[in-house]
């Protein structure tokens, strides 16, 4: 009986896993023909040979919304995805503001004098 579980949970892993391979595909394809290869964030740009290390965000980190226009879609590499989406982790999780420390409000400014410096 655990044995028959067990094949019918690989299974259902499986056909997920190949599923989502399937939907990767046809939106990286179509993305990567759209936009120039180069990472929406740090400008890094990719040829053939590190292309692999390109990935397709989606910006409402839907990934069953893939409009034929790529409305959705940002091109970005494996180190600046992962940011965008710790940091989308992050706000679900701790709200926008991040933390009580962001809600002070800066008093200092060091370049106040600047103008009066640049006028001497």
């Amino acid at each position: 009986m655990a044995t028959d579980k067990n094949k019918r949970l690989d299974d259902l892993v499986a056909q997920s896993k190949k599923y989502q391979a399937e939907r990767e595909q046809t939106y990286r394809e179509r993305s990567l023909k759209m936009y120039p290869w180069v990472c929406g964030r740090c400008s890094r740009e990719f040829t053939h040979t590190n292309l692999q290390e390109l990935t397709v965000h989606h910006r409402d980190h839907n990934h069953d919304n893939n409009p034929n226009d790529g409305s959705n879609w940002e091109l970005l590499c494996i180190y600046c995805h992962d940011n965008e989406h710790s940091r989308y982790i992050e706000q679900v999780r701790y709200g926008s503001t991040g933390s009580d420390s962001a809600k002070n409000t800066t008093t200092h400014n060091p370049f106040a004098a600047l103008s009066d410096l640049l006028k001497k």
